[in-house]
């Protein structure tokens, strides 16, 4: 995937995927753990998203990736999938990259935040369009390659999800 840019078809055809895979997972959820499970969800992009974007992209320069997956999603919640995973609606990253800026990556260019687990760690997209995480729950500690790309990152997500709903456990 080295190279090659986000296209909007994949990361819809992964939002379906996502969406049927989180529906079986939370059906058995509060019998398996004994209490129910939090929002769990993938939110598709509306024209006030769409907005957002562009004025997230008047703000500063975005990676194309970053574009492309909020042209498709507004925001992923994932509380209930291992410790959490959230992917920030792009309103959000504008208003957290107008209080914290970009995040300095050695040998990258500033990289932006779009995301967050349930640990408080940061995920940030970098212009090269690898993501990378944060050591710990700071915006300004060394951050750590945690994917290839934005497919790379969403890929490993679902297979975080069907782990989950296969094995029956957190």
């Amino acid at each position: 995937m080295a190279g090659q840019r986000l296209e909007a078809e994949w990361v819809r055809a992964w939002c379906e995927q996502a969406d049927e895979a989180l529906t079986e997972l939370m059906r058995s959820f509060q019998e398996r753990h004994g209490f129910p499970p939090g929002k769990n969800a993938v939110v598709l992009a509306t024209e006030a998203n769409h907005n957002a974007t562009d004025a997230l992209v008047e703000l500063t320069p975005i990676p194309s990736d970053l574009t492309t997956m909020f042209w498709v999603i507004d925001e992923v919640s994932l509380p209930d999938v291992d410790s959490g995973y959230f992917i920030h609606s792009s309103s959000m990253v504008a208003s957290h990259f107008r209080e914290y800026g970009a995040v300095p990556i050695d040998g990258e260019e500033p990289a932006l935040v779009f995301a967050s687990d349930g640990g408080g760690h940061l995920f940030a997209l970098a212009g090269s369009g690898q993501v990378w995480r944060s050591t710990t729950a700071s915006w300004f500690d060394q951050f750590d390659l945690a994917a290839a790309s934005l497919q790379e990152l969403f890929e490993g997500l679902a297979r975080r999800i069907s782990s989950q709903r296969s094995s029956g456990q957190d």
